[in-house]
């Protein structure tokens, strides 16, 4: 009954002083809201991202030409990687399927559109191994591919471009360099991918793209299906021999191409945006730290004004640790509130900068718990000494002072 007698003064005082209390907590509000807003940006970037690298498929290894380690500084390299490369890897017993591909920026020509559109010339294969659903029409296949038909499909947001729309523009011809060539499907969107937009893409048959547009046999990337995540160690080991072969490298030359797993960028990811996380949250977490010296000033003051108050109620025999534990009492109810209304502020940031912003924001309750219990630990630790300076005053000096 003594601590619920305590609490009821405790509160009442918070009470008397409504205004004084609702600034006190502003700075609690702001720091919680600020720290669960930060960590939800962050992870809701890295759920971005480990989105991109399940779309893209957790068993592909790319290919691209060049010196260097994933993570690392690489260096360059005048090695190039070849449609006979391709070929090559293609034989190896622990690929499943195979995509290269080969780009060139050329302009394509729609009724009166005309716009400068990367070409990607690469095999059947494309769609499955990138994970990329056709919305409409059909991509090309094989024969196509062999016989260096001139066929199209368009990135989900090409026809945007061209002044047209996806269901339209299938069946249709368009021209790239002056050469006719007929759509003969469109690609659902992914959505940009960092600062390039693979859905601003119009996909050409390989050996149409060799022969017919680009006049090379130079591949950008080759990205390659193995059967699970358990066969991506055998496989590297298998591209990186015919690809020394293929290239002639001695033994102990590095290697002129650079193997990576989508696994090892979605690490490096996950570990970036988790240290820009850390980053974002312990600059918010000095307004907590701010809004505890706040909590503290205005305890101490408030020990001042009532220091009679506290003289009458220890000569009626109030205790020194009721005293401490009122004052601790109202201090850890002041971070409280606050923190319990900077999850409510955290909620509403974290909604508008969706909505407004288009942001990926995503609120773990572990951060929510987290911050309120951090509020909590503030209001003990600084409400702690100007509750321990009200406990220890002299009854009869208190009684005296004006």
């Amino acid at each position: 009954m003594i601590f619920f007698e305590i609490l009821r003064v405790a509160m009442d005082a918070i009470r008397a002083n409504k205004l004084r209390s609702l600034l006190t907590m502003l700075g609690i509000v702001i720091g919680v809201g600020a720290v669960i807003t930060m960590v939800a940006l962050g992870e809701g970037a890295q759920r971005q991202v480990e989105a991109q690298i399940a779309s893209l498929g957790t068993n592909v290894l790319s290919i691209r030409p060049g010196q260097g380690m994933f993570g690392g500084v690489r260096g360059g390299s005048d090695a190039p990687l070849t449609v006979e490369d391709a070929q090559s890897i293609a034989r190896a017993p622990a690929v499943v399927s195979i995509a290269p591909e080969m780009r060139g920026q050329l302009q394509v020509q729609f009724g009166s559109s005309n716009a400068s559109v990367r070409i990607m010339g690469t095999t059947q294969n494309f769609a499955s191994v990138n994970n990329y659903p056709v919305a409409f029409g059909r991509f090309f296949d094989a024969g196509e591919n062999a016989g260096r038909k001139r066929v199209a499909v368009l990135g989900g947001a090409v026809p945007a471009v061209l002044g047209t729309d996806a269901a339209t523009i299938v069946g249709q011809a368009i021209s790239i360099r002056n050469i006719t060539f007929e759509v003969v499907g469109v690609l659902g969107e992914k959505g940009a991918q960092g600062w390039f937009n693979e859905d601003e893409q119009l996909y050409v048959p390989l050996e149409t793209a060799q022969f017919r547009l680009l006049g090379t046999d130079k591949l950008g990337t080759i990205k390659i299906v193995v059967q699970d995540r358990s066969a991506i160690p055998t496989a590297m080991v298998q591209v990186e021999e015919i690809l020394r072969r293929e290239h002639r490298l001695e033994l102990g030359k590095e290697n002129d191409f650079w193997i990576s797993d989508s696994q090892q960028f979605l690490q490096t990811q996950q570990e970036t945006t988790q240290t820009f996380t850390m980053l974002l949250a312990g600059i918010a977490a000095v307004s907590l730290l701010v809004g505890g010296i706040g909590i503290m000033n205005i305890m101490l003051v408030s020990v001042t004004e009532r220091t009679k108050e506290i003289g009458v109620r220890k000569a009626l025999g109030a205790t020194r640790n009721a005293v401490l534990l009122q004052f601790l009492l109202e201090a850890t109810t002041l971070c409280m509130v606050g923190g319990l209304l900077g999850v409510a502020s955290a909620y509403g940031a974290s909604r508008l900068l969706s909505d407004l912003a288009g942001w990926n924001m995503a609120i773990a309750p572990e951060a929510v718990g987290m911050a309120v219990a951090f509020a909590a630990v503030v209001g003990v630790f600084f409400g702690l000494w100007p509750a321990r300076r009200a406990a220890r005053l002299d009854p009869i000096v208190a009684l005296r002072y004006e």
